[in-house]
């Protein structure tokens, strides 16, 4: 009888690998289990709160997001194609992975993916906005008090995307650091929210010709007596509302170096920007799409899920630790150096003032003296201490 039941298992198991049909296991069948989850282990997984998955939900609704039932299969939830596109965002997950997690065919999980893509990008007036009056003035409070500079409002900066090689012009895409990307532009305000993007721009395009193809170059007369803060890329008179560090040249002074050190203090907060959005949202460290405009859509939708979240968890609660150990380190450079800074010019005043006294001294016990004050080897401009003018036997 056993040996009966094994030859007939035996045979039905041929009979299944020998069909033409593909049998497909799934193993996500109970995804609602998701949503009784803890609000830790929810955030950890899918990078909000569920109070903002509840909002994300609303909004994605009130923009067409639901789908009426006529005929055929049942239609995939609402609350289920958020959780997917969520899942796909803050992962690397292929559409294979997903498909098995969520208990969908790779095709229903790349339809929903580009549905809920397609209508957040119509919406992303709702996630980022230019400030108005008051948000300008807290924003302009926050950076002096931060880096010392009046007037700042923000901080610009690229970002490379990586991508796959696209098929159209794919070698356009090479960046100077040898692999295929997608360009991002981000204005941040004092909180390290996006206030202004601009993707899609080839890999190998310049900082400074990306910002010169953007919208908001024709419009940056909307900030009024306001500036941003940017790095060399942007120095140039076609940029007078980006304040930039000066060049090093090697000729630098102690006022250059400290103006510069301000840039940094206050510019740094748009790479730390770039830096948590990629952390939360991981799907942009490696997009494997070659279509442009879905790669466009990703990262915009990264961007508004950025602000989202961004007055909730500034930092990812996985990098926390090291975020504050770099922000302490920082400040300790920054204050070794301004702390150097203040010993050499008091060092150079001290100088200066015992210098005098010699050549008052000298003047007073030796008559001889004055007639070389004129005959310096230091009175040249190049040595840049034109009071030095005399010379020590």
């Amino acid at each position: 009888m056993e040996e009966d039941d094994r030859k007939r298992r035996m045979a039905l198991i041929s009979i299944v690998l020998r069909s033409r049909h593909q049998i497909i296991l799934k193993t996500g069948t109970e995804w609602e289990i998701m949503l009784n989850w803890s609000e830790a282990t929810f955030a950890r997984h899918l990078r909000i709160s569920k109070h903002q998955f509840e909002y994300l939900l609303t909004k994605l609704q009130e923009n067409g997001l639901h789908t009426d039932h006529t005929q055929g299969r049942t239609p995939v939830p609402d609350t289920k194609k958020v959780l997917i596109f969520l899942w796909y965002m803050a992962n690397q997950n292929s559409f294979r992975e997903i498909s098995d997690k969520f208990d969908v065919s790779q095709s229903a999980a790349h339809g929903i993916i580009h549905q809920v893509l397609t209508i957040m990008s119509g919406i992303g007036n709702t996630f980022i906005s230019w400030p108005n009056a008051c948000e300008k003035a807290a924003s302009a409070a926050a950076f002096h008090r931060v880096c010392g500079l009046d007037g700042v409002i923000g901080a610009i900066d690229g970002c490379h995307i990586r991508v796959q090689r696209p098929p159209i012009r794919g070698g356009d895409y090479m960046n100077r650091k040898a692999y295929y990307s997608v360009l991002l532009q981000g204005i941040v305000d004092d909180r390290a929210r996006f206030i202004d993007i601009f993707a899609g721009p080839l890999g190998r395009v310049h900082d400074a010709r990306m910002l010169r193809s953007s919208t908001f170059f024709t419009q940056w007369q909307k900030m009024g007596e306001r500036c941003l803060l940017g790095d060399s890329a942007y120095i140039g008179h076609a940029f007078p509302f980006i304040k930039t560090p000066r060049r090093d040249n090697g000729a630098l002074t102690v006022e250059d170096l400290r103006h510069n050190s301000k840039i940094s203090q206050g510019r740094v907060i748009v790479e730390n920007a770039f830096g948590r959005m990629k952390c939360k949202w991981r799907c942009l460290r490696d997009l494997q799409n070659t279509r442009i405009d879905i790669v466009v859509m990703i990262i915009m939708s990264a961007c508004f899920l950025h602000n989202m979240c961004i007055a909730a968890s500034a930092v990812c609660p996985e990098h926390r630790l090291a975020a504050q150990g770099r922000t302490i380190t920082m400040s300790r450079l920054i204050f070794t150096v301004e702390k150097l800074l203040n010993i050499f010019t008091l060092t150079m005043h001290s100088l200066s003032v015992v210098i005098d006294v010699y050549l008052l001294y000298s003047v007073c016990t030796n008559d001889n003296v004055l007639p070389k004050l004129n005959a310096s080897p230091f009175s040249s401009p190049q040595y840049g201490f034109e009071q030095l003018n005399i010379y020590f036997p």
